[in-house]
């Protein structure tokens, strides 16, 4: 009720202001007049229609009725008939309802159905999916616990896509058991140092064998790259050649290759592999090798012998199964 005396005694002060103007006064005491009236119905008028405004359109403060009074201020008459044009038909007539035709539903979690963790869906593609799209973080973290089951080649992928996650509590926890897998191997590589800088031969070719593998962990998993990448693999490198030189072979002649392989020596790595093959290593576990050297080369007619010199049971494996639907 009171709304309305406001507006109604500011439409009458808004009236009577543009009278003055016809007053037989000098111009500047008419104009000076005439904006103290205005500008009081301006006020009246703002106070009138914020009050008869929903609770939601009443704030922010001061900036809600602020705005209004601007309106009516600033534009004389036309502001406020237009303050009235659209707020009272807004109040009075309402648009009416349509009926609801549809039920808005929540998104349901992922998995839809509730799984243990050693359920086949938690596998490779299953976690991947779950640490993307699972709306829950408690779900997201389940499955990154998952990885500690897992071979490092498959766990590390998973890690790093965690650390790119919404919730801090999945960044922190990826972080961490990445962190974790880094610091064994470097802390092992560290003491492996320390035995090299005080042992004799025979035992320096053993320890130099040991590090080229734990350098090569680092690589072979992720954890190393770029520049640290290259670094680590000049390091196994390395200390492969000087565990061959002081005596070691076999297995060491095929990590050798593969670290060559990685660094896109592929001289060298062909001359790796035939001395492992030498050495009395499985050809068997050589062929894979032999035929992405091919394939590097871009010696490809060689490719479909070797894989077919492979067991048919390897052959139905991954990833052997996609290679030989493709080059057999």
């Amino acid at each position: 009720m009171i709304s309305k005396w406001l507006f109604s005694l500011g439409v009458i002060l808004e009236a009577s202001g543009w009278s003055s103007l016809w007053l037989d006064l000098p111009p500047g005491q008419a104009f000076a007049l005439y904006t103290l009236v205005h500008a009081t119905a301006s006020g009246l008028l703002c106070a009138g229609v914020w009050m008869l405004l929903p609770a939601r359109y009443r704030s922010p403060l001061p900036w809600s009725p602020l705005f209004l009074f601007s309106l009516v201020f600033f534009i004389p008459v036309i502001g406020a008939l237009g303050v009235a044009c659209v707020i009272f038909p807004a109040l009075y007539l309402p648009r009416p309802r349509d009926q609801q035709a549809w039920q808005a539903l929540g998104i349901p979690k992922l998995p839809f159905r509730s799984q243990p963790l050693h359920s086949p869906i938690f596998r490779d593609g299953g976690l991947q999916d779950v640490l993307r799209h699972a709306p829950d973080p408690d779900l997201r973290l389940s499955a990154l616990l998952t990885t500690r089951r897992m071979p490092g080649k498959e766990a590390i992928p998973m890690l790093k896509l965690a650390l790119a996650d919404p919730s801090d509590d999945v960044r922190l926890l990826a972080y961490s058991m990445l962190d974790k897998q880094e610091n064994d191997i470097n802390q092992r590589i560290q003491a492996d140092l320390k035995q090299l800088a005080g042992a004799k031969p025979p035992a320096t070719g053993a320890l130099h064998a040991t590090l080229a593998r734990w350098y090569w962990e680092l690589a072979y998993l992720g954890l190393a790259q770029g520049s640290v990448l290259e670094h680590v693999l000049r390091q196994a490198c390395e200390h492969a050649e000087q565990g061959l030189r002081e005596g070691e072979g076999g297995e060491l002649h095929l990590l050798a290759g593969r670290i060559a392989l990685q660094m896109d020596s592929l001289t060298h790595a062909q001359a790796h592999l035939e001395a492992a093959e030498k050495a009395g290593i499985d050809a068997t576990l050589l062929i894979p090798f032999h035929a992405e050297i091919a394939f590097r080369a871009g010696h490809y007619q060689q490719i479909p012998p070797l894989l077919a010199a492979l067991p048919a049971d390897v052959l139905r494996r991954p990833p052997f199964a996609d290679l030989a639907r493709c080059w057999l």
